[in-house]
This record gives structure tokens, sequence and C-alpha cells, in this order.
């Protein structure tokens, strides 16, 4: 006879276990709090004030929401930034992210090769967007660059306004397609075989199984990927920073408020302001991600 397990409760646990998990609980926390909490409402309360971040605290002068009417107005970069933010965001979903899948599903089948295939596309995502801009360098530079040597073109395609930023656009999704191709093959691997079966017994076709089965059968890989493409391309950074810091056609949100926080003229109420902003439209898709998982669960 198999014996029963008996669970004790926080009641019955010895002192030291009690400590053990206090410190498992409240260590984090602090953490967290220190990290991650203060240093955001602290970003939305600079936001309102007037401050170079280097003078003393009696510095800082309130002005309410001046910052916000000022890059709204009379500052050139800020709707340009919103503009190419969009960009990234629509060719991250609408072509890296259905890549992603594509890899996925193709890898799952068992194709020919699929170890190399899966290690190869995998590869970017180890890598950082800061190396993966050097490494695309190599390809796009105007003078020795491979692109430009097969093509006899004399192109700059990290100094061109005009194609900057689908130059980078291309590197950020090798990058991203391998990350999306992880999570869908992961969620492939969860779903039952049963359905698939089922559906084969009634004459779908793959592509009908995949879409109105499988690909269903994994809403919750699909509300992740849809946050992380969202967040991802909301605070897209290192990448444009190494090629140019975000200049020249490659305006970004992020980029601008590190210019204007850590820049040659720091204005840190100013710089607050903007990732004030950034935190808030990202706020947004968490919350609704938050609250369909709360729903669910």
């Amino acid at each position: 006879m198999a014996s029963k397990r008996k669970y004790r409760g926080i009641d019955q646990l010895s002192t030291r276990d009690k400590v053990i998990v206090g410190l498992m609980v409240v260590v984090p926390t602090l953490i967290v709090l220190w990290l991650v909490w203060l240093p955001a409402i602290g970003s939305v309360l600079l936001s309102f004030t007037n401050w170079d971040g280097i003078g003393p605290l009696s510095d800082i002068k309130f002005v309410g929401v001046q910052n916000y009417h000022d890059i709204a107005t009379i500052y050139p970069p800020f709707w340009p930034a919103i503009q190419h933010n969009l960009i990234w965001l629509g060719v991250m979903f609408f072509i890296a992210t259905p890549l992603g899948i594509l890899f996925a599903v193709l890898i799952d089948r068992g194709v020919a090769g699929t170890r190399f295939y899966q290690s190869s596309i995998y590869l970017p995502v180890v890598l950082s967007l800061a190396l993966v801009g050097f490494i695309w360098q190599l390809i796009y530079s105007r003078d020795q660059g491979l692109l430009n040597a097969i093509t006899g073109g004399t192109t700059d395609w990290y100094g061109d306004p005009d194609v900057n930023l689908w130059a980078a656009l291309v590197a950020a999704s090798w990058r991203h397609a391998g990350y999306i191709m992880l999570l869908y093959l992961a969620g492939l691997k969860g779903v039952d075989p049963s359905l698939r079966e089922a559906a084969k017994i009634d004459g779908a076709s793959e592509t009908k199984t995949f879409f109105r089965v499988v690909f269903p059968v994994m809403r919750p890989i699909n509300i992740i990927v849809l946050v992380v493409t969202f967040i991802e391309s909301l605070r897209a950074f290192d990448l444009v920073w190494v090629i140019n810091k975000g200049r020249n056609g490659l305006e970004l949100i992020s980029t601008l408020v590190t210019q204007n926080v850590v820049g040659e003229a720091s204005r840190i109420g100013f710089g607050s302001a903007l990732a004030t902003i950034m935190l808030a439209i990202s706020s947004v898709l968490v919350f609704a991600y938050l609250r369909i998982a709360m729903k669910e669960d």
C-alpha cells in the first residue's frame, strides 16, 4: 500500500523553516522594490520637474506637465520616434514573428537537418543586440560590406536615413525570429497528438489542422509572444544605439530617453517624462495580459 504523504501548513513548520520561507519572500520583494518600483516611481515624479541631474536636490523645480507639453509640441524627434517604434512593432509582429512560427512548424515536423537548423536559427538569440549590430556591420558596410560587394552598390546601409531603419529591422528580425521559434517549438511539443490525429481522420489538411486546431490550443504562448513582441519593439535600444545613437532616421523613444538623461545636455526631468510615456504605453498591454491570465486562473 502506498504511503500517504502528509503536507504541513505554515503553522506546523519549525522556527528555522519559517525563517527560511520568510527570507525567500522578503528578500526578493525588497530587491524588486529597490531595483524596479522605486526607480519607476522616481522617474514618474521627476517627469514633473526640471533638473539637470548634476546639481543638488534643492535645484529641482516643479514644472507640472510642461515637459509633456514640450515633448508633444516643440520636440522634433518625438513623433518620428513614435512612428519608427510603430514600424518596428509592425515588422516584428507581421514578419519576424510569422517567420519564427514557420521555423518552429518545419522543425517540429522533423525535416532533414533539424538539429542543425534549430541550432543555427537559435544562435542569434544568445547574442546581445549590440553584438548583432556589429555582426551586421560586416554585411552593411559601405566600402567593405558583404552586401555591397555582392550587389556592386555603394549604399551606406547604416548611414542613409532612407534605408537605415529597414537595415536595422532586418538585423533585429534575424534575432527575434529565433526567439519566437523557440517559444512556439516548446508549445508545439506540448500539443496533444490526439488532436492532430482527430483532425487528420476528419480529412483536414495540415494547414487547416495548424490554424484551426493546433494554433488555438497554444493560446497562452500566443499571448506571451504578443506581449513580448510589443514590449521588445517599444524598448528597442541596443542595436540602434550601436549604429548611430538613435539619430539620422533611427530615432526611437528609448534612444531619446538616453540622449536626454545621460547625453551631453542632461535633462533628467525631460528624459523621465519620455521614460514615463514608455512605461504608460507598455503597461497597457501588460495589464491586459495579466487580466486575461488571472481571468483564466
